[in-house]
């Protein structure tokens, strides 16, 4: 793709969602998250191939049904209420008709078939950009209209996302396929936090925002791209190897490491809230999530002796070094100190 296109396309994006964070007005909300589908859409598509183009009429139909959702369920909001304000949701139907919506947009189960879909139909890159600036837009409309949603739904909306994203993310052997559904389990844990604590909800995104950024980061420097690839990965960087054992430990939320800093306030605040079965299903199912991490990090480090190999496989493709990815990951591994400045 032609770079200044591209430029232009990438500038839409972060217009979008800047557009989406920024706006108080429920048209101009809309118009963010309608540029940001538009733009996004020939980034997907621009490798000519049917996976691609397959996962871009994907996204496009999806995001589409899902901003037409929300256009119709501020109309009524409107037309009942005779304001366009995003946090006057006063009319019955409309908070439900919206949460339904940014699940569909976030990928939160069971609105979830075609996040895993889409994703494994692009780049690293580009899954990159669904897995987490995507996420943006709707998040800071969830941000704006929590206290407005019935804590029944978002409490079934994060149960059923814990648990399909580490089911499912079981049986898969695709990297793209298990950072989507590992992408569904953490939105789950937002989700199930934004009614209560909207600061916890944005601690919890950053958080997320940087592991898995450090994750895609290094499976694109060391072009890897499915667990086969996992046990090979120490030709190429054993370093890098043996940071992305940390990496993936982090994202299963082990206690020395970041990712237990969300885990551990988000199930305080729902202890202190007596929603003790919420909880304990929340941390039971990340059970299942740590146990695919644990199988990456068992694939990529634990089961081969550091000798030279004689498959050839890897050492076809030059090492690819497209940043830096040092900072990202100190940041990602080493939070846990500084938490009590940013909490």
């Amino acid at each position: 793709m032609n770079p200044y296109i591209m430029s232009i396309l990438i500038c839409n994006l972060a217009l979008g969602a800047i557009i989406t964070a920024a706006s108080y007005h429920w048209f101009l909300a809309w118009v963010g998250l309608e540029l940001n589908t538009l733009a996004i859409i020939p980034i997907l598509a621009k490798h000519h191939h049917p996976r691609a183009t397959e996962a871009a009429t994907k996204y496009f139909i999806i995001q589409a049904t899902a901003s037409s959702i929300i256009l119709f369920s501020s109309i009524i909001n409107a037309w009942n209420t005779g304001t366009w304000d995003i946090t006057q949701l006063t009319t019955q139907p409309t908070p439900t008709m919206l949460l339904i919506a940014l699940a569909m947009k976030l990928g939160l189960a069971p609105m979830h078939f075609w996040l895993p879909e889409v994703m494994q139909g692009t780049d690293m890159t580009t899954a990159l950009i669904i897995a987490t600036w995507q996420k943006l837009p709707p998040m800071a409309l969830l941000y704006l209209t929590s206290n407005q949603f019935q804590m029944v739904l978002l409490s079934l909306l994060a149960i059923s996302s814990t648990l399909i994203g580490g089911w499912s993310g079981l049986n898969q052997t695709q990297l793209r396929k298990i950072m989507a559904f590992s992408s569904i389990g953490h939105l789950g844990w937002m989700i199930s936090i934004s009614l209560i604590s909207k600061k916890l909800l944005i601690l919890t995104l950053i958080i997320y925002l940087l592991m898995t950024t450090s994750m895609f980061i290094i499976l694109i420097t060391s072009t890897t791209k499915t667990t086969k690839d996992l046990g090979m990965m120490w030709t190429t960087s054993p370093t890098l190897s043996s940071i992305m054992m940390i990496t993936l430990m982090a994202l299963g939320g082990l206690p020395p490491l970041t990712g237990f800093i969300p885990k551990w306030l988000i199930l305080k605040e729902l202890t202190t809230n007596l929603l003790l079965p919420l909880a304990t299903t929340l941390a039971l199912s990340s059970l299942l999530s740590l146990m695919f991490y644990m199988r990456l990090t068992y694939v990529s480090t634990l089961t081969i002796s550091p000798n030279t190999s004689n498959s050839p496989m890897k050492w076809r493709f030059k090492l690819t070094k497209p940043i830096n990815p040092a900072p990202m990951i100190i940041t990602t591994l080493l939070l846990i100190p500084i938490t009590p400045l940013i909490y």
